[in-house]
């Protein structure tokens, strides 16, 4: 017996919520069973009371606010311990068309995707700016780059995940799940895919981030610090050769002016050389200390996916029944 959840991370969603529910289809070809979780991020407008007047079951939900990311986390957690064989992600904001869901989970019902992107075609957009377009195609692009995925429209929430999939994500950042997923995805050599979604009218302004300056700084820590963490040598190795580059060439020029007869006067730059050579090089030293860093979180990794297997693929893991609960 096949068994989707739907997750639904919100933050005070319970105006849009009810419609967000009946948007989601009860009877999926493939699936058996259709269930729905909603992770209530310290909301302050009932959304977990509403959610239970229309029939969830399923409710994790925050004492105060801890962030998407950990909504997110928190949520694929429950889903496994309830006995998820897939899991798909929307948001509480009716933003995405629930008749997808059939959509999203075919390349995983045949068995060609560990995770599958919604892909909501950007550049059709007519509610986003200009601006924010342009700025969206440079982040998937970056993203792609990064992950060696395909992935047209890395920033969306609505997605698919295999069972083993959701086990090996390990969510670190505290911002957003979107971008560190299809990294860490392209790194872990899962099979990401992507479908083409519809997209419901805009019902209220992104929570997220405050600003589009304060999201793009956000998003670029991320993936650069998600980047570093599996590809630690290449990031400190081209930092390292850059700046130990600045160096040679100083102490180029400085030889240059001394077999002419000029180099006294050049002492200082020698003096630069000599240190951004001697940086670049310590930077190179890190990222090989990184290196073997990285090689043994890939290890622990592979040893957390190990034992989430052990423990909820065990015939009792889910014996104790859904509750709700505000870890």
């Amino acid at each position: 017996m096949k068994k989707l959840i739907v997750q639904i991370p919100c933050l005070n969603e319970a105006d849009t919520l009810p419609a967000t529910l009946a948007d989601i289809p009860r009877h999926i070809p493939g699936i058996d069973v259709v269930e729905i979780l909603i992770v209530d991020d310290g909301s302050r407008d009932g959304t977990a009371e509403v959610a239970a007047r229309h029939g969830v079951a399923h409710v994790v939900r925050f004492p105060h606010r801890r962030g998407l990311a950990a909504a997110f986390a928190a949520g694929l957690d429950a889903c496994l311990r309830l006995g998820a064989d897939f899991i798909v992600n929307t948001d509480g904001d009716n933003q995405y068309a629930g008749g997808d869901i059939p959509a999203l989970l075919a390349p995983l019902l045949a068995g060609r995707a560990d995770m599958v992107i919604g892909d909501r075609n950007i550049q059709d957009q007519a509610a986003m700016s200009p601006m924010k377009k342009r700025l969206q195609r440079l982040g998937s692009w970056v993203v792609r780059q990064v992950s060696g995925t395909q992935v047209p429209d890395t920033t969306s929430g609505f997605r698919a995940y295999t069972r083993d999939a959701a086990m090996r994500l390990s969510i670190v950042s505290d911002f957003s799940y979107t971008l560190e997923t299809i990294i860490q995805a392209g790194k872990k050599r899962m099979a990401v895919a992507h479908v083409p979604i519809a997209t419901n009218p805009r019902t209220r302004e992104s929570r997220l981030f405050g600003s589009t300056w304060t999201y793009i700084k956000a998003s670029a820590a991320t993936i650069v610090r998600i980047y570093a963490m599996y590809e630690p040598l290449k990031v400190f190795g081209v930092l390292g050769m850059i700046v130990f580059a600045g160096g040679l060439s100083g102490a180029l020029r400085f030889l240059y002016f001394y077999f002419s007869g000029t180099g006294w006067g050049h002492v200082q730059s020698l003096v630069l050389s000599a240190v951004l050579m001697i940086v670049g090089f310590q930077i190179a030293l890190i990222g090989l200390v990184a290196d073997v860093i990285s090689g043994n979180r890939k290890l622990i990794e592979d040893v957390l996916f190990r034992l989430r297997r052990l423990e909820l693929d065990r015939p009792d893991a889910g014996a104790t029944g859904p509750r709700e609960t505000g870890s």
